[in-house]
């Protein structure tokens, strides 16, 4: 399977696991990953350094570091921290991620899984300066939104879908033809306690993303799943399961931008996860990982 990523790796830490897991996954290619928010050349370290563990030479790109028309919320990277304990890329090529994305999707046209695991900026300026995008994707995978209250004291709005809100309704309005998101209502059902992360994560690049996490763990002592679970959907189709309607995204209201409203319905050009089965996923992820 061909991907492109795009992420905000290191500030939560599950990006770093979703970065692990694909690297490790021997049926994915990834072409190639992005980043996005503040630091985005420090995310781009971040990412590099588990290409590198994992004996991968990927292109990364900095992308976007501000929204499109909101205060940026996300300004900085605190897992970079850790670079400095190890050797890592500095340099990257600079004001590159949108024309790299653009270039690749046609360079494979119907053939490039598109997962974003941050917030949209650089997916929503790549569709705006290049419509015919969407057309050319094999199919977009998102970890964004809230669908459902089904989970108490979750929501009502992402954190994906509300740092740059203007960006989000962007790519739910983009006409692509398997658009698949995987909300908060849905991950926050996956977690591990940092005991059981520590215990587990012993791999050699799992070890690195330890040393992310331990970061992590100053503020929390849980681990939620969000990305790696919408990457082992990609994979493992039993893990989620779906249902079609339509999302459209709150921008009338300054307080409620980013909100994801989901209506159902059978012909609709959405795919929303419902459900999952934490035991089939934990499965799918280990067994990979291990």
């Amino acid at each position: 399977m061909k991907i492109l990523l795009d992420t905000d790796i290191g500030s939560d830490i599950d990006d770093a696991i979703c970065l692990a897991y694909l690297l490790s996954q021997p049926e994915a290619e990834i072409l190639g990953i992005t980043t996005v928010t503040g630091q985005a050349e420090k995310r781009a370290s971040l990412a590099g350094l588990l290409c590198k563990e994992a004996g991968r030479n990927i292109p990364i790109f900095p992308g976007c570091e501000k929204p499109l028309l909101v205060p940026q919320r996300q300004m900085e990277a605190p897992q970079a921290e850790v670079l400095k304990d190890y050797g890592y890329q500095k340099n990257f090529p600079e004001s590159q991620a949108i024309n790299f994305l653009r270039e690749t999707i046609r360079q494979y046209p119907h053939q490039v899984t598109l997962l974003t695991i941050g917030p949209l900026t650089n997916i929503g300026l790549l569709f705006a300066l290049d419509p015919e995008i969407p057309y050319l994707l094999k199919k977009l995978v998102m970890m964004a939104g809230v669908f459902t209250n089904r989970l108490a004291g979750v929501g009502p709005r992402e954190w994906n879908a509300l740092v740059d809100p203007h960006a989000t309704a962007i790519v739910y309005r983009a006409p692509v033809k398997q658009h698949y998101s995987i909300g908060l209502d849905v991950t926050c059902q996956v977690k591990m306690d940092a005991r059981q992360v520590r215990e587990r994560f012993q791999t050699p690049l799992l070890k690195v993303v330890l040393s992310l996490a331990e970061i992590w763990f100053r503020q929390r002592q849980t681990v939620t799943f969000h990305d790696p679970l919408a990457a082992v959907t990609l994979f493992a189709s039993d893990v989620c399961s779906f249902q079609s309607g339509l999302v459209e995204v709150e921008l009338t209201s300054e307080k409620l931008a980013g909100l994801t409203y989901w209506n159902p319905m059978p012909d609709g050009p959405h795919q929303v996860a419902l459900q999952v089965s934490p035991e089939k996923f934990f499965d799918n992820f280990f067994r990979i990982l291990r």
